[in-house]
């Protein structure tokens, strides 16, 4: 009797060891198999359909020319660091000569104006869009909470918010640059014109998406959990502080999320149009430029952005995943 039931216990065992290594086996090709044959697959049909394709400046660039051209702008960035290293080490020479001679003498340093790189130009690029984002966020986030609370404004704002969301935020960068050009108006400005307008048409296409996600988010709230408020007789700051924001934090994320994510490609077509500094505008230069390099350069800056955006939004996802309560809405 009691070998039966230690075979039967075995054979239990057993059975659950391999539907673990079942389980195991297949979150393990879903997270990594198949995303690599999905990748494998497109690379191999990005460069059959390269060595198909002639343009005017050569062969349209397969992956390996993305893979060289991204060492060379590597390369590039490296050595206009070491050429501004140099630079700044010159003067420091020099003022300390200066001094040396003359001890009243009050060193100046110049500011190194070589080219922006490629990798300077990312920087800037993602500073002016967190930059609009945040702003944006600033302001509509606490406007949709307000429009789901209050539904005599949601009557008031809705017709603006519908009126103004399809319209495109290219369309508003002429008037954002005429505005900023008549309004900022300064002899030594903190901040470059260029990133003002930049940021501005950003917030501009954030505002909307957060403003209706959070709006809704906070309109749609568990009705027996404003019962709680109301019984609990919370202040209206609390109310919004442990019941709204906590309830609503999916929709306000989700609109979050579309927004950089439209953010992040208006900021590029931007840069493009008004050849302010960034990758917009790396890609215009090089399509300007024209040489035998030009569409590798513009293929990896195309790469590039496609993979910073998703990096942005699984940014957004897992900062979502930390500030809810519900960590499985997260996805």
């Amino acid at each position: 009797m009691t070998t039966t039931t230690t075979k039967v216990a075995k054979m239990n065992a057993l059975q659950l060891n391999n539907a673990q290594f079942k389980s195991i086996l297949q979150k393990a090709t879903n997270l990594v198999a198949l995303p690599l044959i999905g990748i494998v697959v497109f690379l191999l049909l990005w460069s059959m359909a390269a060595d198909r394709i002639d343009t005017s400046l050569g062969k349209f660039p397969g992956p390996s020319s993305v893979v060289t051209q991204a060492s060379t702008l590597y390369d590039e960035h490296v050595a206009e660091r070491e050429k501004a290293t140099a630079f700044y080490e010159r003067q420091e020479k020099r003022n300390a000569e200066r001094v040396a001679k003359d001890p009243n003498y009050q060193p100046k340093i110049r500011k190194y104006t070589g080219k922006e790189t490629f990798f300077d130009q990312i920087i800037t690029s993602l500073i002016t869009v967190m930059s609009g984002f945040l702003l944006a966020a600033l302001i509509a986030v606490p406007l949709g909470i307000a429009i789901g609370l209050n539904k005599s404004l949601n009557t008031a704002v809705n017709p603006i918010v519908q009126l103004f969301k399809p319209v495109s935020p290219l369309a508003w960068l002429p008037l954002v640059t005429m505005v900023v050009s008549a309004v900022y108006v300064s002899p030594e400005p903190v901040v470059p014109k260029s990133f003002l307008n930049s940021m501005i048409t950003v917030t501009l296409c954030c505002i909307w998406p957060m403003v209706i996600n959070t709006s809704v988010g906070v309109a749609s709230i568990d009705k027996d959990l404003v019962n709680v408020s109301r019984v609990l007789r919370l202040p209206a700051l609390k109310h919004v502080q442990k019941i709204v924001l906590p309830a609503s934090v999916p929709a306000i994320f989700t609109g979050m999320r579309l927004s950089l994510g439209v953010a992040w490609m208006v900021l590029i077509a931007a840069e493009m149009l008004a050849q302010n500094p960034g990758l917009g505008k790396f890609v215009w230069d090089e399509f300007q430029n024209g040489s035998s390099d030009s569409l590798s350069r513009i293929m990896t800056a195309v790469i590039v952005i496609g993979f910073i955006g998703f990096l942005l939004d699984r940014v957004m996802l897992q900062l979502q995943r930390v500030v809810s309560w519900d960590k499985a809405g997260a996805h």
